[in-house]
């Protein structure tokens, strides 16, 4: 018996449910194969096997590999479980990897390729696993760095370097400590950001390889006991090669933005050729069917040159432009001192490393909104709205207007205005002294991303009295015109807010006074919705409403965020070319 699963994460979204890595705990019991191949001929191969073995074999598919279309000219051919892959050969250190890891291993061999020579292997059979390639390689290299996707805790990471470190001729050739790059001890988060925190990475990658050679291959001998009486001589080695200068031009690229999305629309390149960047920092944005994304910077430095334009579309993993990256981000590649040894093996000095300048940072939200929020009896209540009605109106405008088509979040705002007409509460304003006041024509508030991690707030005003024409172009400039520092006067009683880019569904936004509530837009997703009598799976969005329980109650808000689905759920563009203008 084969089960054929989906493993892994490095595609955003999946979270605790879709996301793990889950190896360790399938290989723990007897009888039970485990593979994991990173590549199309080894899954071919490990597949053909699979389907002929008398155990049951479980065969675990990185999906992060199902959306790599990649050409193959090998024939397939039988792989026997247990057979580790050597992809690299090397005589300093030797790096183990399997599934989605052995393609982060190769970015990182590829960026420190001229500081030591490392000696790939891909493990792909978890269970059964390959003692001999893994023991031949550490005894020529001394050295062993392992990358999983997998947790620390009870691993098999852990298995191997318990493994090696149990060998007493193993032991005695080690001249660096293995180290195990790992997921942490986390659940992977919904948002992106947070999942990619949590995962090994390049950079992880590379300064484990770094701390493993800076390790020389002198050491205090070890002392020798009755099966050690017999002394061997110390395989010779080569010492890791000093490095060049490194290359200071890092790429940016289309990143996986979900499932099933290959390519996307670029809208807006929000730096110049010359800016200085720093570490998240937008760069562009990207549209796709689903949302619009803004593509972070993983580095600090300069803007290089674009390789794109405005209104291009792009794939996925195509490379949009560059970024001069400074050289304090190398300093880890220079040559250092060796580290301490491995406690009871003698020990060798580790160098002071000189010390860096703390930058100090503005904190995520100011004193003052922090004193507002302070004085907040904030709840939250959530309600699923069908997302038909605004696919099918952003199709249709799309066919009618072209590139100039309003967005589905100019579509959303709409509805939300339409629905604070008809519920008084969500017009007010609760001022400084905590007076409460109501406004019969009121402003709509847009939260946007800015430079720096920063949020600042695009405010449409009086936005009940506009034509859905006039909504809709006051929507885009006000919100582009923010992004590059316009600041308005906030008397917005609703802000709308969205991670949606990122594949978030759901989440608890704040309300900051003098607002009285902060709708958050989740990504469009798909729920089992009943439907009548039966039930049915349907396209929707979570609605997650935050208001201040000073000024709302409970029944007013709930009343509030289902008219808000209603008008989602009902959404058509306007016919009428002007709104009338209320007295």
């Amino acid at each position: 018996m084969v089960i054929y699963a989906p493993y892994g994460a490095y595609l955003p979204g999946g979270s605790l449910w879709h996301s793990q890595a889950n190896e360790a705990a399938l290989a723990h019991y007897p009888g039970l194969s485990v593979v994991i191949p990173s590549t199309p001929e080894d899954a071919a191969g490990l597949l053909w096997t699979a389907m002929h073995c008398e155990d049951p074999v479980l065969f675990l598919i990185p999906k992060h590999m199902f959306w790599a279309e990649r050409e193959s000219a090998e024939p397939i051919r039988a792989i026997p479980l247990g057979k580790a892959r050597k992809r690299q050969a090397g005589s300093d250190v030797t790096l183990i990897a399997w599934g989605n890891t052995v393609e982060k291993a190769l970015e990182a061999i590829q960026q420190i390729e001229n500081e030591a020579s490392i000696e790939l292997i891909d493990l792909r059979s978890i269970s059964p696993w390959d003692h001999d390639t893994i023991e031949e390689s550490v005894r020529k290299t001394g050295r062993v760095v392992i990358v999983q996707e997998d947790t620390e805790n009870c691993s098999v990471g852990q298995m191997i370097i318990t493994h090696l470190t149990s060998q007493s001729d193993l032991w005695n050739s080690m001249v660096s400590p293995p180290i195990l790059v790992s997921k942490g001890n986390v659940m992977i988060g919904y948002n992106p950001i947070y999942e990619y925190a949590a995962l090994p990475d390049v950079q992880r990658i590379v300064a484990a390889i770094r701390k493993s050679t800076s390790t020389r291959t002198e050491r205090a001998p070890v002392a020798a006991v009755a099966d050690r009486a017999k002394s061997e001589a110390e395989p010779a080695r080569s010492e890791p090669r000093a490095p060049t200068a490194p290359t200071n031009t890092q790429s940016i690229t289309v990143p996986i933005m979900g499932e099933g999305i290959r390519s996307a629309k670029i809208v807006a390149l929000l730096k110049k050729p010359g800016d200085r960047i720093e570490l998240d920092d937008a760069l562009c944005e990207v549209e796709t069917d689903k949302a619009v994304y803004p593509i972070e910077s993983s580095f600090a430095g300069t803007m290089g040159q674009w390789k794109v334009e405005v209104d291009a579309t792009v794939e996925i993993g195509q490379e949009l432009g560059t970024i001069l990256v400074e050289s304090a981000d190398h300093v880890e590649g220079t040559p250092r001192e060796p580290v301490a040894a491995v406690a009871g093996r003698g020990s060798i000095p580790e160098k002071p490393r000189p010390t860096t300048a703390a930058t100090r940072r503005e904190p995520a939200l100011s004193p003052t909104i922090t004193r507002k929020l302070s004085r907040v009896i904030p709840a939250n209540l959530q309600i699923d709205a069908r997302w038909d009605a605004i696919r099918k109106a952003r199709e249709a405008a799309k066919k009618k207007n072209g590139r100039n088509a309003p967005s589905p979040s100019v579509m959303i705002a709409w509805a939300v205005v339409r629905a604070m007409e008809k519920h008084a509460p969500f017009r007010r304003l609760i001022l400084e002294d905590e007076t409460i006041v109501e406004n019969e024509n009121f402003d709509l508030g847009i939260a946007v991303a800015i430079e720096g991690d920063r949020l600042a707030t695009a405010v449409v005003t009086e936005a009940n009295r506009k034509s859905w024409n006039e909504f809709a172009d006051v929507y885009r400039k006000t919100v582009d015109e923010t992004r590059s520092g316009r600041v308005d006067a906030m008397n917005a009683p609703v802000v709308i807010s969205s991670l949606g880019a990122f594949g978030v569904r759901a989440a608890a936004p704040i309300v900051v006074p003098p607002s009285v509530g902060t709708l958050f837009i989740g990504s469009a997703h798909r729920e089992m919705l009943r439907n009548g009598k039966q039930n049915e799976t349907a396209e929707v969005i979570t609605l997650s409403l935050t208001f201040d329980h000073r000024v709302v109650n409970g029944a007013g808000a709930a009343n509030f965020a289902h008219e808000i689905k209603e008008q989602i759920e009902e959404f058509m563009i306007p016919v009428e070319e002007t709104r009338a203008t209320k007295s």
